[in-house]
């Protein structure tokens, strides 16, 4: 079974606020006591922050649902709870992070240390001392915890590398990989061989080094889903020079050139934008008997190509003797460091966004109305929802707070013109109250 994992969905269940305290001051000798009902803590946030070590989600397989702790409830003598840790989970360098309720890419992880907040902590209620006014000197109000945000996403792994290595199946990608670097893919003399990309360093005599990836699955149909190609496609996004890998041992002169017309076709058909990208055309096995006249005819052909722009350099190459793989590897560094980088998220439209940044639907309504079948008048609404979750139904004066903020927001009239009778039966969630004139 293969460790590699590079696609998880996830819940992340951010923690509630802790609940203010409704206390008064009664101590011996102090005959003005007065409210001292402390704050609720904060609750635990739900946080994603880059690990260079790691090098897949495989530790998603099997934890895919988080839940952070809430904070901890206010306390007499005017003392606040505590506030909850947050909940920090490593992930990879290149993961891209996706809410699946709304399609939105909330976020890109590519450097080591960078963080994304991917559900935030609700705040601690208000205990009674925040609601101490001339007018009522000793409340009997306090708040419950803000609710802490829940969210379903999608974490999708990208590799960093500054090179990859495309080309049909066993054209000798996993072999230069192993050449070049410490890497060691599995290397064998059938299709299909690598199931997952192989990621190493090439080190340089002269001290430049830079990543390389072979990308395995890539054959005619693998930006439809052929093969493996839709699921290591996404890979080659962020890579800035693509090394184009073509077998020229084969005995049909011609497959090499139709195999190098399918990966381009392939590579436009997943993104235009990667044919823009520096490509070199690197031939391989060139220690079989056919390859330098199969390599004679594939460069006759594409000088005669009115489709290029200008003629591309062939470099060929045995990674069984060597020959050629280190005038390749000093050529690809010099053009790396020529070469920009690429927007890797080109593939994907949506806007980047962060929770808590995000603008609100202004045309959201704050509250809804509808009707059971047994008469049931009911409320819903996010706003409504939250205001219902943070009050402290234990007190007569939480309640009439709430029934106060229920009137500013229209809900009242909003049912009369429902047609709402008195006496009827109001549902909020599992509340059920009896609506008076």
């Amino acid at each position: 079974m293969s460790t590699f994992v590079d696609q998880v969905k996830i819940e992340a269940h951010a923690g509630k606020g802790g609940n203010g305290m409704v206390a008064f001051r009664r101590e011996k000798y102090v005959p003005n006591g007065g409210p001292a009902g402390g704050d609720g803590g904060r609750g635990g946030s739900i946080i994603l922050k880059v690990d260079e070590g790691l090098r897949t989600l495989m530790d998603f397989r099997y934890h895919r649902i988080f839940k952070a702790k809430n904070g901890g409830n206010g306390m007499s003598k005017q003392m606040t709870g505590a506030d909850a840790q947050d909940t920090v989970i490593p992930v990879p360098q290149g993961t891209t992070v996706r809410d699946l309720d709304t399609g939105e890419i909330v976020g890109d992880l590519v450097k080591n240390g960078d963080e994304l907040v991917i559900a935030k902590g609700g705040r601690g209620g208000r205990g009674n001392m925040r609601f101490a006014s001339a007018k009522n000197p000793a409340p009997e109000i306090a708040e419950n915890g803000e609710p802490g945000e829940d969210h379903y996403l999608e974490l999708e792994l990208k590799m960093l590398a500054d090179v990859g290595l495309i080309g049909y199946p066993s054209v000798g990608k996993s072999t230069l990989l192993s050449v070049v670097t410490g890497a060691k893919p599995k290397v064998a003399a059938y299709e299909f061989t690598t199931l997952v990309p192989n990621l190493g360093m090439v080190m340089l005599p002269d001290g430049r080094d830079f990543a390389m990836a072979d990308m395995p699955g890539l054959i005619e149909g693998a930006s439809k889903g052929v093969g493996l190609g839709l699921q290591f496609l996404r890979h080659i996004e962020r890579t800035k020079v693509l090394l184009h890998l073509i077998d020229m041992s084969n005995d049909d002169s011609e497959q090499a050139l139709e195999r190098y017309r399918s990966i381009n076709h392939e590579l436009a058909n997943y993104d235009p934008e990667l044919l823009k990208r520096p490509q070199i055309i690197v031939a391989t096995k060139m220690d079989m008997p056919n390859a330098e006249e199969n390599l004679q005819h594939f460069k006759e052909f594409l000088a005669t190509d009115d489709t290029l722009p200008e003629v591309p350099q062939i470099f060929p190459i045995s990674a069984v003797t060597h020959d050629g793989v280190d005038k390749l590897m000093q050529v690809t560094t010099n053009v790396l460091e020529k070469t920009p980088s690429f927007d890797s998220e080109s593939h994907d439209k949506t806007e980047i966004v962060k929770y808590g940044l995000k603008k609100k639907d202004e045309n959201e309504p704050e509250f809804q109305i509808s009707r059971d079948d047994d008469g049931t008048w009911v409320l819903s609404g996010e706003k409504l929802e939250k205001l219902f979750a943070m009050t402290n139904m234990d007190h007569e004066e939480s309640q009439l707070r709430f029934a106060r903020q229920l009137r500013h927001m229209g809900v009242d009239d909003a049912l009369r013109a429902k047609g709402i009778q008195d006496g009827d039966q109001v549902r909020i969630q599992d509340f059920v109250f009896e609506f008076i004139q």
